[in-house]
């Protein structure tokens, strides 16, 4: 029998036992309903996390001093920070590139003084994909120039320091020769981002007035910061920008720089993964009491089939294409079942902040929206396709076997 011929037969076959086959097709479905929705979830979410992550420091891909990562001091600076950007920025796959100055900072005034942590940045290179605190701006306004006047502080801190708008506030911090230097500044801006401990211990600095007091060269910062257009292409990025050794340079990862989220981020990787193990293997068991019951109901059947000129070969096809029939429309179906779901999931979301309470929005130091929303990579959509079609042809391997393995003399005498 030709090969179309037997599926067709195979077809006519899944809708003997109409209600068992609907059963199963439900199960494949819904199967793949939650496979999708929970792989979309953790695609989404983590990929904005690593986006959020990069924006807060050092990008992506961060180009730095070799020893920074072990030993974070101003002294170890980058040079020619310009021409690394240009560097980063002609990769294919760099969005763009920018240069900071980070490290300690004290804060005083009358009232109190508080350690802070401050990023110095240049207003005309960054966009609001690269550094988000204008979204969260409560008073105030942003650095417009390199060189403005002012400074920003996280809500919290401000607060805690006592500062109203334009109030002075005292700065000490250690410059690139080690000798503690002091300024001040008046209160130009206020932030919420959102995350107790930025809120708490976050300062903003324009870079050109950053790199005078600390006594950088013009073109000198801590690390350029390239941010790139999707994450996942950030390790094959920073072998490009750092792939012959460089005395005075070396490209990380977000994932080397911030190993502490990598690390959570893997451990959630991880446990949805197991998940989805064991949903194809539900999966996979549903499809394999459908099939063996139907074949072991044929034994008769199949053992006339034999007689009649039947080959083991294709009763063995036969029932393994009514498996790839059943994973194939159990896909269709799934489909059909989550484009709803999907479409009101990635474009409108659930916002979870009323469960979350009081809370606080951070993982690793980096927050995270609270409203719930998804949007899987084709990859991962591909995995999940391939995983149903394998886990559904696997379940059919035995009753296929079965049903090649036919003895005409035994089985004809079956009722």
């Amino acid at each position: 029998m030709k090969g179309s011929k037997l599926a067709s037969v195979a077809w006519r076959n899944l809708w003997r036992r109409k209600r068992r086959t609907l059963l199963t097709l439900s199960s494949i479905a819904f199967g793949g309903f939650l496979a999708v929705l929970f792989t979309a979830m953790q695609d989404r979410s983590f990929a904005d996390f690593i986006d959020t992550a990069a924006r807060l420091g050092g990008g992506h891909v961060t180009l730095q001093h070799p020893e920074y990562l072990d030993t974070p001091t101003l002294t170890r600076t980058v040079r020619s920070s310009s021409n690394l950007r240009r560097l980063a920025a002609g990769d294919q796959d760099v969005r763009r590139a920018v240069d900071r100055i980070t490290g300690q900072i004290m804060l005083a005034t009358a009232d109190d003084s508080f350690g802070a942590f401050f990023i110095a940045y240049a207003p005309e290179l960054e966009d609001a994909g690269t550094l988000t605190f204008g979204e969260g701006l409560v008073e105030g306004a942003m650095y417009e120039t390199s060189h403005d006047k002012g400074i920003i502080l996280g809500e919290r801190l401000a607060r805690n320091l006592g500062l109203k708008m334009g109030r002075k506030v005292v700065y000490t911090m250690m410059d690139k020769q080690g000798e503690i230097i002091s300024g001040m500044r008046r209160l130009s801006g206020v932030i919420r981002t959102g995350v107790p401990s930025l809120d708490a211990g976050l300062c903003l600095l324009p870079i050109g007035a950053a790199r005078q007091a600390l006594g950088y060269a013009g073109d000198e910062s801590t690390f350029v910061a390239a941010f790139l257009s999707d994450s996942r292409r950030s390790r094959e990025v920073a072998h490009r920008l750092g792939g012959r050794r460089h005395s005075d340079r070396v490209a990380l990862t977000w994932d080397e720089v911030r190993p502490e989220l990598a690390s959570f981020i893997a451990m959630k990787v991880g446990g949805g993964r197991v998940m989805e193990i064991i949903i194809a293997i539900l999966v996979a068991a549903g499809i394999f009491n459908t099939l063996f019951v139907s074949v072991m109901e044929r034994m008769r059947e199949f053992g006339i089939m034999i007689a009649i000129g039947y080959s083991p070969a294709q009763l063995f096809g036969l029932v393994m294409l009514e498996s790839l029939w059943l994973g194939l429309v159990g896909v269709a179906v799934g489909a059909i079942v989550t484009i709803g779901p999907y479409w009101y999931l990635s474009s409108t979301g659930i916002d979870l902040s009323g469960m979350m309470g009081d809370a606080p929005a951070e993982i690793a130091g980096v927050g995270f929206d609270p409203t719930l929303r998804v949007g899987i990579f084709p990859e991962s959509l591909l995995m999940i396709v391939a995983a149903i079609l394998i886990a559904t042809l696997a379940a059919g391997l035995y009753p296929a076997w079965r049903a090649g393995n036919a003895v005409p003399v035994e089985t004809i005498k079956l009722v």
